[in-house]
């Protein structure tokens, strides 16, 4: 009997996967390849099938960075607005007002001129000028090695870091100064950037502040703010 050859189309396999009979034109893939192509891709966006991806890691670091930052920033706004509106003086006489133009040094000597002064800082925003000098003269007077520390570290975190807002204008070399002596911290690791301040102060601001509406009022009307 003559053999009779079948040419009706191939039925369905077992699984609902049709079987590939030699090459196509969808590239000859095998049937193996479709069903390896179809297995899970561990890839970077897998977050809720592959615990063990590396860019879950990354992830999770990248997110408690973002949480470090958000209290960094708290704790620093959260101190801003508790910084003292002035310092605790009297109030200064018509010779003391002038006097505080003969000279920066006897401006910054009198508690009473460092406050007028800083309100004159507050109207150019940059009272932060003011208040990291400050910060470091009372450092300054610290002998507690623990307090020392801890106060040393604020200052950085307030006025020396640049995520803060009160970040203040330093040049690199002094930077680089600060960030070795901050390791060990002493009374006057900060004093060549406190002297630096200073000097923006008395160049750039003292000369605007003699000729500002604050110091003509004070030296024509005769008595300071209480």
């Amino acid at each position: 009997m003559t053999d009779i050859l079948y040419t009706g189309p191939i039925p369905a396999e077992r699984g609902g996967e049709l079987a590939v009979v030699g090459g196509c034109s969808g590239g000859g893939r095998s049937l193996t390849n479709t069903q390896n192509s179809q297995q899970p891709n561990t890839c970077c966006f897998c977050w809720c099938c592959c615990c063990s991806c590396s860019c879950l890691t990354v992830r999770n670091e990248e997110e408690r960075r973002k949480r470090q930052r958000r209290r960094r920033r708290k704790s620093q706004d959260t101190r801003m607005e508790t910084t003292p509106n002035c310092e605790a003086c009297t109030k200064p006489s018509v010779e003391e007002i002038r006097l505080w133009s003969q000279s920066f040094n006897k401006l910054m000597r009198n508690p009473a001129g460092r406050n007028i002064f800083r309100e004159f800082l507050r109207t150019e925003y940059s009272e932060e000028n003011m208040l990291f000098w400050l910060a470091c003269e009372d450092l300054k007077r610290e002998i507690n090695e623990n307090i020392v520390e801890e106060k040393a570290r604020s200052i950085y975190e307030d006025y020396i870091s640049i995520l803060s807002p009160k970040e203040v204008s330093l040049d690199a070399r002094v930077r680089e100064v600060i960030n070795r002596k901050v390791q060990e911290p002493t009374p006057h690791t900060f004093e060549e950037a406190q002297l630096q301040i200073f000097t923006l102060m008395h160049r750039d601001s003292y000369p605007r502040f003699l000729s500002s509406n604050i110091y003509r009022s004070l030296l024509h009307g005769g008595s300071g703010t209480s």
